[in-house]
């Protein structure tokens, strides 16, 4: 989906959201204790074993070995400011991470999934990657199998806070520095922000179709006539409101996977700009996708305090360019709805080394689309650490520099 069709693709996302909001329900799943309503757990049928299940069996796809395991990140140190520290309980709370074998000398690569996504999504990735990178990836917290505490932020720097350190204390745990961090989308955005604020730790940055370059000052003529509709209007309030797509798929109850199942045979199906999905992982993200989308709602709270309507940034990293320390490589599918303008924009106020790639046949998530080409981008982005001649290293074929 380009960026003009955002308006169009907004209207739709009303029409479903008018349709399906009575259906929708606040009450979620806890999934870390035996429910008092056995019959919501009926009505939701998921848990945060559900969850590890199916990312099992989504992984049963990849042949390279891996270790999976809950990093525990702890309750939070003394007297820190961040809410998710401030559990009512002090429970501490777990990272669920994957690892896969690789050879003892290989460059570690970090990979962080976007908004509404899971570490699981990669699963096109993990065997090509894993032969040159130590590939760890890990669920963001409140999101997939890792812990959901209830998300009590109030403000953008609260929120970027809960993603950010979250993510140090996860660091610390796995004793990790001078890697490479790889962000899609909102994780995109976690990772340029917290290479920002701990760039000792990683030495190189890839973005791929990262969010948050846009401004609300910068919206498109046409996205301000849509907002000023009735259908705008409703998703504006609703957005406002923080009502997540999530808690569509919770109020529709035991219907909720067969919405997904048509989400992903449409996405990644019929409308796929690329390699379209075999029937059997169509089946396997499916279902995980599911689980991940009905747990108990907790990362995904975050949306309102960091985007406005639109997917505008209410902090733009377009703003902290100048603060860039970490090298930077940018990976775009050349039909993804994220803009590359952005990053071209950002690239002119940078004082490090910067690339940005367009990946063909590809869209926002570029590395299920054409997995081929995004391995070949984020090879090349990395030969410094690969090759042993980087310098005359040429763009592979069919990428193309912007």
């Amino acid at each position: 989906m380009r960026l003009l069709a955002r308006p169009r693709y907004l209207a739709t996302m009303a029409e479903e959201i008018v349709t399906n909001a009575a259906a929708a329900a606040e009450t979620t799943t806890n999934t870390n204790s035996k429910s008092r309503w056995p019959w919501l757990l009926r009505w939701i049928p998921t848990s945060t074993d559900h969850i590890i299940a199916a990312e099992k069996r989504l992984l049963s796809l990849v042949r390279t070995p891996y270790v999976q395991e809950q990093v525990n990140i702890g309750s939070g140190p003394p007297g820190s400011k961040i809410r998710w520290f401030r559990s009512t309980s002090n429970e501490p709370r777990f990272i669920n991470t994957v690892t896969f074998a690789s050879a003892a000398d290989s460059p570690t690569l970090v990979m962080v999934h976007g908004y509404g996504a899971s570490q699981g999504f990669f699963f096109r990735n993990f065997d090509t990657l894993a032969s040159k990178f130590r590939v760890i990836a890990m669920d963001q917290l409140g999101w997939g199998g890792s812990s959901r505490p209830d998300f009590t932020c109030k403000s953008t720097e609260e929120t970027e806070a809960w993603f950010i350190d979250s993510f140090e204390e996860w660091r610390k745990a796995k004793n990790l520095s001078n890697f490479i961090l790889l962000g899609h989308s909102f994780g995109g955005y976690v990772a340029a922000k917290y290479a920002i604020k701990h760039p000792e730790h990683v030495k190189h940055l890839i973005l791929v179709g990262p969010a948050g370059f846009s401004a609300e000052t910068e919206m498109s003529e046409r996205l301000m006539q849509f907002r000023a509709t009735w259908k705008g209007a409703i998703l504006n309030h609703l957005w406002e409101s923080n009502f997540t797509p999530q808690k569509i798929i919770r109020g529709l109850g035991p219907w909720g996977p067969d919405m997904v199942r048509r989400y992903t045979s449409a996405r990644f199906g019929s409308y796929s700009s690329g390699d379209m999905l075999k029937e059997d992982e169509s089946k396997l993200l499916t279902d995980y996708v599911y689980h991940t989308l009905a747990a108990k709602a907790s990362g995904e709270l975050c949306l309102k305090y960091i985007f406005s309507f639109g997917a505008f940034a209410r902090k733009p990293l377009l703003h902290i360019a100048s603060e860039w320390i970490v090298p930077t490589t940018f990976i775009y599918g050349t039909d993804d709805w994220m803009s590359y303008q952005g990053a071209q924009e950002a690239r002119k106020q940078m004082e490090v080394p910067c690339e940005i790639i367009r990946v063909p046949q590809g869209g926002h998530f570029v590395f299920i689309d054409n997995p081929k080409g995004f391995h070949a981008a984020v090879f090349y982005a990395c030969r410094r650490f690969l090759s042993p001649d980087p310098d005359h290293e040429s763009l592979p074929e069919g990428l193309t520099s912007a």
